[in-house]
């Protein structure tokens, strides 16, 4: 089976808008080429640059200070905060840059806003370009809730930033319309996947619960599975075996009109990549990525974290519908607040996490 999903309007496709957050310039070599005794600044694929920028991470330890792809350039941007890293850094063939936070302090920024921030309607992520916490609160956050999220952000010595959204934070689900219906709830197929051999699907955990039985059309004539595994809040992803063992179920992404895009693999997410978005809604949208490890709280005790945060519109019924870069699978449709006609910021569950807690694969 194809990658199912009927659309209700036309595919929209979307540039990159700006964050409007003002980062600090990062000044790219304009040539590959190494003076003497400098290393050569490499070019990197997207998935090398993953590899390379997780590696460095690890090796560089508590220096370590995040990364992110610049993909017009093809270079892996490092940032660092000594002169040892900065070596380590040229000596893989990337680009080093001196930051003033290391991702211990980011991190530590996140913790304290969990503990005393917790406020339904805002979100958090680290953004290693402007190397802060990027603190975003909706338009229902008011009075003691925005005196509190700013008076604990103002506390965090320059390592978090916050700025409003218009719209509400809410999981992009839907309870009529199409393509895949289940748990009462209408939500978007998200990448088809083998486990062990067998076919399944992979979508949003917020879709429904384990046993909800989930089929092509909302009577339920056209039965696809029975979700096995839903896990939200937390993370916010689901798996679906089907029904028919034999069920063709390619690794590709309907991109509308006919089309579709062969999905060969998974990657981590970065800052800056380029990402599309397909849902059961609005069809393919287009942005970059933002912001990672984001926390969302879309209020009554509804908190989710690790997730992708981006620029790409989303609507109800976009739930669970992919997040991919080319051939690349990225994320899961969570939630986020606006639409396609004002635009808005949505968050995604990494796929690299929810295939390793299913023991799943995508790619075919």
């Amino acid at each position: 089976m194809n990658h199912r999903r009927m659309n209700k309007r036309a595919a929209v496709t979307a540039a990159a808008a700006a964050t409007g957050l003002a980062v600090a310039a990062v000044l790219l070599p304009t040539a590959n080429a190494g003076t003497e005794g400098t290393p050569e600044v490499r070019e990197f694929g997207l998935q090398q640059a993953a590899g390379t920028g997780q590696r460095l991470t690890t090796e560089l330890g508590e220096n370590a200070a995040g990364w992110f792809y610049e993909p017009r350039s093809r270079q892996l941007v490092v940032n660092v905060v000594d002169d040892r890293s900065e070596a380590a850094v040229r000596a893989a063939g990337a680009v080093p840059r001196k930051v003033g936070h290391t991702m211990a302090d980011l991190r530590a920024a996140t913790d304290t806003l969990n503990r005393r921030a917790a406020v339904p309607g805002t979100a958090w992520s680290i953004d290693p370009k402007s190397n802060t916490v990027r603190v975003v609160a909706d338009s229902t956050v008011d009075g003691a809730g925005w005196n509190r999220l700013t008076g604990v952000a103002d506390g965090l010595a320059g390592r978090a930033t916050v700025e409003r959204h218009a719209g509400r934070f809410s999981p992009f689900v839907s309870d009529g319309g199409d393509p895949i219906f289940g748990g009462g709830s209408r939500c978007s197929l998200g990448f088809n996947v083998s486990v062990g051999g067998a076919r399944a699907f992979l979508t949003a955990g917020h879709c429904g619960p384990v046993g909800s039985r989930w089929s092509e059309d909302g009577q339920g004539t056209r039965p696809l599975g029975t979700m096995t595994v839903s896990q939200f809040p937390g993370a916010d992803f689901a798996l679906v075996p089907y029904d028919n063992p034999n069920a063709s179920a390619p690794s590709t992404v309907d991109l509308g009109g006919g089309q579709t895009r062969p999905i060969t693999g998974a990657v981590e997410a970065s800052v800056g990549l380029p990402v599309q978005r397909s849902g059961s809604t609005t069809g393919v949208s287009a942005g970059v990525v933002t912001g990672l490890n984001a926390t969302v709280n879309y209020g009554n005790g509804e908190i989710v974290t690790g997730l992708i945060q981006t620029n790409v519109c989303a609507e109800p019924g976009d739930s669970g519908g992919p997040l991919f870069s080319g051939t690349a699978a990225v994320g899961l449709t969570s939630g986020g607040s606006g639409d396609c006609t004002r635009g808005g910021v949505t968050f995604f569950q990494p796929v690299t996490d929810a295939l390793a807690a299913t023991g799943a694969r995508v790619g075919d």
